[in-house]
């Protein structure tokens, strides 16, 4: 059913759940206080997006294969970073089905996101343009005009903006129809005239080399790997991983496991009871050996103890059964 709405977020991983929730999943690491917002319009065949963030971050994006998307800088002047490749304010990123890649924006960003039915696009594609239309079988950056990409944001943003101030007319089907024949209009048209950038065999082979260092950490989130067996893991050589996370994430491996594997103990701290539970075993549970060398890290990271994360309640622990 069409509607919108917005919400506020001050933890990253309760704006993780909502991202997923949006047929997003997205790792959020942060870098001390987190403020995000997320507004959402949902239409008849597609879906729109406004993620507004405070601080800078690193996404492991994972998108839902029974949609196809098309994410873009909100605004004229900003520039991110996919897959080890900067894209201008004016590109357009249009994903294969069930993408995998890393997102970096290094600071304030916001981004915009449509999401879409794809026999729908493709339907729309072919009879809007009137030659063969298909979908990319891997994520490329399209490369607008000053105008069409000023045209579909502000489309998006109008979107948006019924969402957080009049969500109820987006509930009406008819409303909700013309406002989605207008923007999938205007979207086809920076599909079809839009040139393609290129990006080479070596970023598409570092794009596949950090999805499988992306799986590897997942496998093994609770006992960190050496870098000699993280790299065997992965089939791949020391040094062309390391050039591979300076490229796609600005930092080491070893800095980004750190990273990953810190998330993972505030996640467990702040959904964990705090009468039962206790700090030196969640973190023995993702390999921290030393509690107190671990405590000063994790202060460093997230700018609070970890016994303050583990006893910290907040308004959705309070809400649960």
């Amino acid at each position: 059913m069409p509607g919108g709405g917005t919400r506020t977020f001050l933890e990253p991983d309760q704006y993780e759940a909502s991202l997923g929730q949006a047929q997003i999943a997205a790792v959020i690491t942060p870098r001390g206080k987190f403020r995000a917002r997320l507004t959402w319009a949902e239409l008849h065949h597609l879906q729109v997006l406004r993620c507004e963030e405070d601080s800078p971050r690193i996404a492991y994006v994972q998108l839902a294969p029974g949609l196809t998307f098309v994410s873009l800088s909100a605004g004229s002047e900003s520039s991110w970073v996919f897959c080890g490749r900067e894209v201008q304010a004016n590109d357009i990123m249009f994903h294969s089905r069930g993408e995998r890649l890393h997102q970096t924006t290094p600071g304030p960003f916001v981004w915009s996101v449509i999401a879409i039915d794809p026999a729908q696009l493709e339907h729309y594609g072919r009879a809007l343009s009137g030659r063969p239309f298909s979908l990319p079988t891997e994520g490329r950056t399209l490369q607008l005009s000053p105008r069409l990409a000023a045209g579909l944001r502000r489309q998006h943003a109008r979107i948006c903006h019924l969402a957080e101030t009049k969500p109820k007319i987006l509930s009406h089907s008819e409303v909700a129809r013309a406002i989605e024949q207008g923007l999938i209009q205007t979207l086809v048209t920076c599909l079809t005239t839009a040139s393609a950038g290129t990006d080479d065999y070596a970023k598409r082979r570092h794009a596949g080399i950090m999805v499988r260092f992306e799986e590897v950490l997942a496998e093994h989130i609770s006992r960190p790997l050496k870098m000699p067996e993280l790299c065997d893991r992965i089939v791949v050589t020391d040094r062309t991983l390391r050039l591979c996370c300076t490229q796609f994430l600005g930092m080491s491996p070893t800095q980004y496991v750190l990273l990953r594997r810190l998330e993972a103990v505030r996640r467990a701290l702040r959904d964990a009871n705090p009468h039962i539970a206790n700090v030196a075993e969640i973190a023995h549970r993702f390999g921290f050996a030393e509690l107190e060398r671990f405590s000063e890290t994790y202060q460093a990271t997230f700018g609070e103890a970890p016994l303050t994360t583990l006893q910290h309640v907040t308004p959705m622990r309070l809400s649960a059964p």
